[in-house]
This record gives C-alpha cells, sequence and structure tokens, in this order.
C-alpha cells in the first residue's frame, strides 16, 4: 500500500469529486438500508393487526431511523391496512429509486475522476520518457516501457476509479447495516456476525498471495510485450531467414509463463470467491435458526420482522463482502504496477539542464578540449583526449574505421551523452552551461539510423520544423536529392509512410532525413553517414546540391565515404578514439599508406568499375 500513496497529489487535485463521490456512496447506502426496516415493520403490522401469531402491539419502533420513525408515524394513521401497505411498499420503491440516482451520481464523479487521474498519470510518464536521456534507452525494452504507459496505469486506473468505490461502499454498507442490527437486536447481530473473523483472516493471507503473484503476471506480461514488439518491428528479417516457427516458439514460450502465472491467480482467486459465499450462506443460516429460536421463545424481542430484517441486510452485505476479495485484488495489482511507475518516475535523467543554464543564439563555434569518453554499458572507450576546433563556417570531414568514435562526437556535441573528462564548448560556452532545448533546436542533425513516423512524407520533413510552409517542405526535399521521388508517388507529398518508414526504400528514407533536417535552417549541421544507401553517383549529385546550403554554416560529415565536391576545410580521420591524421584532401594524399589515400583510391577504383558497367 506504501506505493499507492505515490497517489495523494492526484486525490487532492481531484479532491472535490472524490469527496463528492464518498458523500454520493453514503447517502446510496443510508437509502439502501432504511428498506429493510419498513420492511420489519410491515411485517410486524400486519401480523399484529389480522393476529396470524397470535402477537399483539405494533407500536415498537425500536432499532428504527430516525426517517423511518417519520414514515411510520406518518403511515400509522390510516385503518386501512392495505392502504399501509401500499404506501410502504411504495415508498421502498422512492428508497430504491434515490438509492440509484445517488449510485449514478457516484460513478459520475469517482469514476470520472479515476479516468482524469489516468489522463494525468500517462502525460507523466510520457514526459519522464521524453525528458530521459540515452543511456536509459539502452538499458530498456520497448515491450516493458509501453507495459508501463499502457497496462500499469490501467491497473492503478482500477485502483483509483472501482476499488475506491468500493472499499467507501463496503465500508458504509457494513457500518450502516451492523450499526441498525445492533440497534434491532444486539444478540442475534452477534451470531449473525460469527463468520466475519475467519473471512478477515482468509483476505489476510490470500492478500499476500495475490501481491506476489500479480507481480510475476506484471513482469511476464512486460516480455510478452517485448516479444510480440520485437517481432512485428523485425518481421522483415524474420522472414528472409525464415525464422518463423523458432520466433513462434520464442512467443509461446513467453505466453506459456504469462499463462501458468495467470492461471495460478485464478486459482487462488476461485478458492476465494467461494469461501465467501459459504461464510455468507452460514450468517444466513444462524440469522433463521438463532432468530426462530428467539422468536419461539419471547426471548430478545425478536419478530418476524426482525428475522426478514436481517435476512434482508445480510443478502445486502452480500455483495460488498464478496467484493473484498476482488478489491483485494484490485489494490494488489495496482500496488504492484505503482511500484514499477514509481521506479521509473523517481529515475533521474543524467543528462538535463544546470542550475541556471540559459538559452544562446549559436553563431556555429565549435570546441573539443582534451575529451575523453567511454560508453558506460559497454566500456568501450570511443574518444581519448580528443581535440578539436571547428571555426563557423567550417566543412569538416570525420572518417575512420568502425568504432573509431566518429558517432560519438555528435553525440557528445548534441549532449546525448557527457563527456567523461574534457569540455565541448559552442561559441566558447559549455554547452553543459546551454539550456538543452536551445542547443537541440538549433543543430541540424541525420542520424546514422535513420528514423521516420507513420505519417505523410509532407509531415515528416517538417518534423525538424512544425511552423514550415509547404513551399519549404519542397525545397528542402529538393536540396536532399528526393523531390523527383515524392512526386512520383500516387499522392506525392501527402503520401503515408508505413511504421518507421517501411514503405520506402532505403535511399528515400535517408533522403527524408536529410530534408527534415534542412528545413531547420542550422547553423550547425551534423550527417552521420546518412547517405550510406545511396549510389556513389546518387551521393554525388546530392552533395552537389548541399555545397551552395552548408555555405557559411559550420558542418561536420561523419561518413566512410570521401566526398571531394564539397570541398572540405580540413578531414579528421579517428583511430580508436585519437585523430590519428588531419588536413585538406591535398595534404592527406601526400600520406600514400595513410588511411585517407588507401580509402580515396579504393573509392575511386569502385566509382570507375561502376561507371564501366553503367
Amino acid at each position: 500500500m506504501k506505493h499507492l500513496s505515490a497517489l495523494g497529489k492526484y486525490f487532492w487535485k481531484y479532491r472535490v469529486r472524490l469527496g463528492a463521490g464518498i458523500l454520493f456512496v453514503a447517502l446510496s447506502n443510508y437509502f439502501n438500508v432504511l428498506s429493510p426496516q419498513l420492511m420489519r415493520f410491515i411485517i410486524n403490522y400486519v401480523d399484529a393487526s389480522l393476529s396470524l401469531t397470535g402477537r399483539q402491539g405494533t407500536g415498537e419502533t425500536k432499532g428504527y431511523a430516525i426517517l423511518v420513525k417519520k414514515i411510520i408515524a406518518a403511515i400509522t394513521g390510516y385503518n386501512s391496512i392495505t392502504r399501509v401497505v401500499l404506501i410502504a411498499s411504495i415508498i421502498i420503491l422512492l428508497l430504491a429509486l434515490l438509492r440509484g440516482f445517488f449510485m449514478f451520481l457516484m460513478r459520475q464523479t469517482i469514476i470520472v475522476m479515476s479516468r482524469h487521474i489516468e489522463y494525468d498519470q500517462k502525460n507523466e510518464v510520457y514526459t519522464k520518457y521524453q525528458q530521459l536521456d540515452s543511456r536509459f534507452f539502452k538499458a530498456h525494452t520497448t515491450g516493458d516501457l509501453m507495459n508501463r504507459i499502457a497496462e500499469d496505469v490501467s491497473r492503478v486506473r482500477i485502483f483509483t476509479g472501482p476499488a475506491i468505490m468500493y472499499v467507501v461502499n463496503l465500508l458504509t454498507t457494513i457500518v450502516l447495516s451492523v450499526f441498525f442490527m445492533l440497534q434491532s437486536s444486539v444478540e442475534l447481530t452477534i451470531y449473525v456476525l460469527a463468520p466475519l473473523p475467519v473471512l478477515a483472516v482468509i483476505i489476510y493471507f490470500v492478500n499476500s498471495n495475490i501481491h506476489k503473484k500479480s507481480e510475476k503476471i506484471q513482469a511476464a506480461l512486460s516480455d510478452l510485450t517485448t516479444n510480440a514488439q520485437e517481432s512485428y518491428s523485425g518481421i522483415r528479417v524474420i522472414k528472409s531467414f525464415v525464422q518463423e516457427k523458432a520466433m513462434y516458439h520464442f512467443f509461446a514460450r513467453n505466453s506459456e509463463k504469462y499463462r501458468q502465472n495467470a492461471i495460478a491467480l485464478a486459482r487462488v482467486e476461485a478458492v476465494y470467491f467461494p469461501s465467501i459465499q459459504l461464510l455468507i450462506g452460514i450468517s444466513t443460516l444462524f440469522t433463521i435458526m438463532i432468530g426462530g429460536l428467539y422468536y419461539i421463545s419471547h426471548e430478545h424481542g425478536v419478530t418476524l420482522g426482525t428475522i426478514v430484517e436481517f435476512i434482508v441486510y445480510v443478502n445486502m452485505l452480500t455483495f460488498p463482502v464478496s467484493a473484498i476479495g476482488l478489491t483485494a485484488s484490485m489494490i494488489q495489482r495496482a500496488a504492484a504496477s505503482q511500484k514499477r511507475l514509481n521506479e521509473f518516475l523517481d529515475i533521474e535523467p543524467e543528462i538535463k539542464n544546470k542550475p541556471g543554464a540559459r538559452s544562446v543564439e549559436l553563431e556555429g563555434n565549435v570546441q573539443f578540449g582534451d575529451v575523453s569518453f567511454t560508453y558506460p554499458d559497454t566500456g568501450i572507450k570511443a574518444l581519448q583526449r580528443f581535440d578539436l576546433k571547428i571555426r563557423k563556417g567550417e566543412k569538416i570531414a570525420i572518417t575512420g574505421r568502425t568504432g573509431s568514435g566518429k558517432t560519438t562526437v555528435a553525440q557528445l556535441l548534441l549532449r546525448l551523452f557527457d563527456a567523461d573528462s574534457g569540455a565541448v564548448l559552442v561559441d566558447e560556452h559549455n554547452i553543459k552551461d546551454i539550456d538543452l532545448y536551445s542547443l537541440r533546436e538549433q543543430i541540424s542533425y541525420v542520424p546514422q539510423d535513420v528514423f521516420l513516423f507513420s505519417d505523410t512524407v509532407e509531415n515528416n520533413i517538417r518534423f525538424g520544423k512544425p511552423e514550415a510552409s509547404r513551399d519549404a517542405v519542397i525545397a528542402a526535399a529538393a536540396i536532399a536529392g528526393v523531390a523527383g521521388e515524392i512526386n512520383g508517388f500516387e499522392k506525392g507529398y501527402d503520401t503515408l509512410i508505413g511504421e518507421r518508414g517501411v514503405t520506402l526504400s532505403g535511399g528515400q528514407k535517408q533522403r527524408i532525413s536529410i530534408a527534415r533536417a534542412l528545413i531547420k535552417q542550422s547553423a550547425i549541421v551534423i550527417f552521420d553517414d546518412c547517405l550510406s544507401a545511396v549510389d556513389a553517383k546518387t551521393e554525388q549529385e546530392i552533395m552537389g546540391r548541399l555545397n551552395e546550403f552548408l555555405s557559411g554554416r559550420t558542418s561536420i560529415i561523419i561518413t566512410h565515404r570521401v566526398f571531394s565536391l564539397l570541398g572540405f576545410d580540413r578531414i579528421i580521420v579517428l583511430d580508436e578514439g585519437k585523430i590519428a591524421e588531419q588536413g585538406t584532401h591535398e595534404e592527406l594524399m601526400k600520406i600514400p599508406e595513410g588511411f585517407y589515400a588507401r580509402l580515396y583510391n579504393r573509392q575511386q577504383m569502385g566509382i570507375e568499375e561502376e561507371d564501366a558497367e553503367n
């Protein structure tokens, strides 16, 4: 239950709805418990008036509520037994209607409140997702993250709505019923309620069992969701390697684990609910047997009406008491889910704004000063005492072998990670002192791993600048060399792209991603091997268009190829996180055994062979 205390802020926010809902539950149950008292009066009144059992007297009002006493005083003025019974029956019907009306209001307040809390919680979780850094997402699966915002929040909503409603209903029904039962006959009440301590013991042991099994179910469901999500995303790989059967068996194992845990919980609940019904049945039996004995022996003022009243009370308690198990299950599952949510919401992102971080208008001067960085998850040393100064408007190429640290340079500049030592400066400002939103907003970045949203082509390009016009979108697409292909689509820029761009070729996805970055018109532009999926000829055409766009902008092109058309101011060759070679194209070509010279010569041979084939 301590995990659910985190919901206090929501209950306080919607305290008016919560308070009104509790009041409506109490009123609904108050009008409900009045009906058995009127039934007792009618039976005793008819019994005495017709002398059915030879008993006399109808004026006893012991144990009646004030409202019932006033009703009795009003209707006993009639001499006709039929009229008294008719009026009393109509009043019982009106009480039922009042109870139904307040039940309606109860759901309109408590259940609606739970929907508001669900909305707030999902927004809070989603906002937290956006605040967390890359390291967190590398350590957690997509399926688990989806399960938290969907399944866990849904289980908590069941607590904030139905569970609270059932708890309040249970408490008010038991308190009101027991109070009026004691007012009517203390002795009979004690016998009728005798099974309840047994019920309390059962609830105590079952609840702990339910809690443990609920946590196992949630964990198994996360694994199952992750498995399904990965299968959907990688369906083309699965099919190309003919691994459908293997993936099915993997999913089936996870599904079987979830099934076994769910069945184990269902078995516990299957024993629990019939046990409650048995105890309620015993209470009813005690009412009839002991109440009948008291009535026959004229003890404790028990009448036929008292026995009927107690039977109605016992049956009235059946649902609330039987709902103890259901409510306990709801609360335990919600506690398990809220625990997971609390653990997630308590995570502090490693990459966040420092106190006093400010927005700065970037001009484009970049400096890496003695920067070292090691990836915490793998222990790979990506950069070691890396020094690089880039002046405003310079075009810099960064190349090197796979794993030499090229992408790390871009990620540190965007502050997706923080350097272990050294400093990254932009316009002589340490990027840790710059507001994160301001920093990233002013840098155009095309990642190596292209991601497109399941939306139109236009909206994917405009994602870099939501307020951009259609003309700006077309202009960016033209520079990226993809405008012609978009115009060839049946719906042009309104064409819907499948999830992750599945309906497009690799080259089309990369060029749309480039257009998305270009539309921002940023002072600093970073391309991270973003043309690996296009042929060399198309690549050269795109670079020719980019040359004019990049003029005056600080440009960092991370690549495995050499772009001679761009006329780089400097080319940086990385090896094991250090600068191995540095200079212009001409300077590096003078090092015949150097990495750059060998790369350029191999590439030129490849282009010549391709031209010969064409």
